[in-house]
Order: structure tokens, then C-alpha cells, then sequence
């Protein structure tokens, strides 16, 4: 048995987005099947982002598992052969048996098109949302800079999300126009339900003049989805990449409206430990911010997680959703970075 992962690139127009249902067909209704009638066997897809309906992909990720005997690069020309024409794998190989493409580290990049003109071009309706009334550029990238770094992504989230916390990395979002297309493009850690949507129908209140570029710093802050703009029409959006981290970073840097903290990551391959140093931190949300570094962390393959913060932060035992921190006394010191107190990680056993 070995496992084979696909990069794959689809015009969603006919499909209702990627994961199975039952009330249309999906990408990975799709793949499952001509997958399933190639190899002789039964396949199930694991895809890496579950897009929406109607939305495309130049780059989407899946894998599968399965004993067939054909190379891994020839997979990619096989399958194509099976799939109708608006489905293409444009690679395949074969990666570790525990590889999940949804519990890895990645950047993920979105494009979204925007065709801004007097009247419809009709080879554009399927890709790219018509606006007839012209856009301020200047000002949606003035209001796009106050979203990139990590922030909590409440207010750009649908409320049928069941992501385990709203807390997301931008790293790039770039409002650009050529011609008469304007191209959104948004590079991150991973996003909420709809949150690229969202965005972009917030970005366009934006260019229209509704809202001033400050405003929206003001809906990142509100923590409220009812403070956002619309949700843009899926058509416009595309999966452009996605790219896996081939190793941790030594470090993570943040600094952002709630605080500023590192985390350490340079142990974790080899000792199991990681670090947290906070500097500052928003006191009523400590307890979140330890919750998801533990999280990742052991989504790293760390066994503890160390942390150290001002003593106004610190108490004895916190409870940090699954997870339990107790105070410890002792010194740790590493290189020229010490531990004068700590609070070490451990599982809630209950």
C-alpha cells in the first residue's frame, strides 16, 4: 500500500464544491469514481481544501491510498483520461503513508478576479465578478494592510464554521489591477469558512467608497460577522497553490492588537520541545493563546510546551480547553534565552 498525492486544477462552474453530498455532484464525488474505475479498486480521496461550490482551482491537493502497481508520476496521465475535461491532475506522486494534506503546515494562496468595466465581457462571467462602477484601488489596499499577521478572523467568518478557533496568519494580500481586471490574491495559514469571500465583498464596500480603508481595522477588532461586508459570488475565486512546510521554522513572531509573543520551535524535531515567550498579552484571552500554541504544537509532534510570561499572566494551574498548564519553579536556560518561570504542558488526563 502506498500513498499517492494529486495537484489538481478544476473549474468548479457545474460542481458543488469539493466534498461529497447529496443534493450534486463534487469534485471528490468525481475523483473518487474514475479513480475508483482506473485502478480497480475502492478510492477515497482525502482533499486538502474543501472549496465551495462554484469556485475553481489551479493547485488543490488530495491523496489516496491504494496497492496499484502503476509509477506514481504516471498516475497523473492515467487519471486524465478518465476525467471530464473541466478536471485535470497536473501532478501526482508518492508521499510518506501518514501524509494528511489538512494537518500539515502550509501557505495556502487565493486569487480573486474582478472584471471592472462599463458593460459584462461574456468569456469573463464564469471567472471573474462584474462591477460596472469603478473601484478605488488605492483604498482597498490601504484597507487590506490592516489584515495582514495573525489576528482573530471573527468577523470574516460564516457562522456554519466549525473550525476549533477563528485565529488566522495572513502573510501577503495584494490588491492589483491590469487592464480592467483587478486581482485580489491573499497567501495565509489556512482560512475560515467563506473568510476569503468575506474579505473581498469587505474590500469592495471598500473600493466603492462605502467604507473608509480604517474601517476595516474597526470590523477586525469587532469580532462580529454582522460587521463585515458581503460575502462576494464564489465565481471570481480560485485556489491558485498550496505549499507545504518542509521543515519548522526556528521561530515564530507576533505582534498584533491583543500582544506580542515568540514561539520556539528549534527542539521540536529533536528534543519534543517547544517555547513560549510572551511578552505582553491581552489577560482574559491568555488562556486561547495558549490553547492554540499547545495545539500546534503537538500538531508538530512536540511532547511539551514550555512558556514564559509576565507574572500578571501566570497562575497556578490554567485550563486551556484540552489542555492543562501547571506553574513550575524551576530555571531553564537555553543558549541566551531563559526561563525564569514556566508553566509546563500537559494533556488533561480527565
Amino acid at each position: 500500500m502506498k500513498r499517492i498525492q494529486l495537484i489538481i486544477a478544476y473549474d468548479g462552474t457545474n460542481y458543488c464544491g469539493w466534498q461529497t453530498q447529496p443534493n450534486g455532484i463534487t469534485i471528490e464525488e468525481v475523483l473518487n469514481r474514475c479513480l475508483s474505475e482506473l485502478l480497480k479498486e475502492n478510492i477515497q480521496v482525502i482533499g486538502a481544501s474543501r472549496t465551495d461550490s462554484g469556485v475553481h482551482a489551479m493547485g488543490n491537493v488530495a491523496v489516496f491510498d491504494t496497492e496499484t502497481r502503476i509509477p506514481p508520476q504516471k498516475l497523473a496521465f492515467a487519471l486524465n483520461q478518465y476525467l471530464p475535461e473541466d478536471i485535470r491532475i497536473q501532478a501526482s506522486f508518492e508521499v510518506a503513508p501518514d501524509f494528511h494534506p489538512r494537518r500539515r503546515n502550509c501557505i495556502k494562496t487565493y486569487e480573486y478576479r474582478i472584471l471592472n468595466r462599463t458593460f459584462l465581457l461574456p468569456c469573463e462571467r464564469l471567472y471573474a465578478y462584474f462591477v460596472y462602477l469603478r473601484l478605488d484601488i488605492e483604498a482597498m489596499q490601504k484597507a487590506a494592510s490592516f489584515l495582514v499577521g495573525e489576528h482573530d478572523f471573527q468577523s470574516f467568518c460564516s457562522s456554519r464554521s466549525q473550525a476549533e478557533d477563528t485565529y488566522r496568519t495572513i502573510y501577503k494580500l495584494t490588491v492589483e489591477k491590469t487592464g480592467e481586471i483587478i486581482s485580489i490574491k491573499i497567501s495565509g495559514n489556512g482560512f475560515l469558512y467563506n473568510m476569503v469571500r468575506i474579505i473581498v465583498g469587505t474590500l469592495l464596500k471598500v473600493g466603492l467608497h462605502v467604507y473608509p480603508p480604517e474601517h476595516m481595522q474597526e470590523i477586525l477588532f469587532a469580532k462580529d460577522r454582522n460587521a463585515a461586508g458581503p460575502k462576494a459570488p464564489a465565481h471570481g475565486l480560485s485556489l491558485q497553490e498550496i505549499i507545504y512546510e518542509e521543515a519548522l521554522v526556528d521561530q515564530i513572531r507576533v505582534e498584533n492588537e491583543e500582544g506580542k509573543y515568540i514561539v520556539w520551535q528549534k527542539e521540536i524535531p529533536q528534543n519534543k520541545i517547544a517555547y513560549l515567550e510572551v511578552e505582553n498579552y491581552k489577560k482574559e484571552l491568555f488562556p486561547q493563546l495558549l490553547e492554540r500554541t499547545a495545539r500546534q504544537a503537538m500538531r508538530d509532534k512536540a511532547d511539551y510546551l514550555y512558556v514564559n510570561a509576565p507574572n500578571t499572566l501566570i497562575k497556578e494551574n490554567i485550563q486551556a480547553g484540552e489542555y492543562v498548564f501547571q506553574k513550575s519553579g524551576k530555571i531553564t536556560q537555553r543558549g541566551s534565552y531563559q526561563l525564569a518561570s514556566k508553566l509546563c504542558l500537559e494533556k488533561d488526563k480527565k
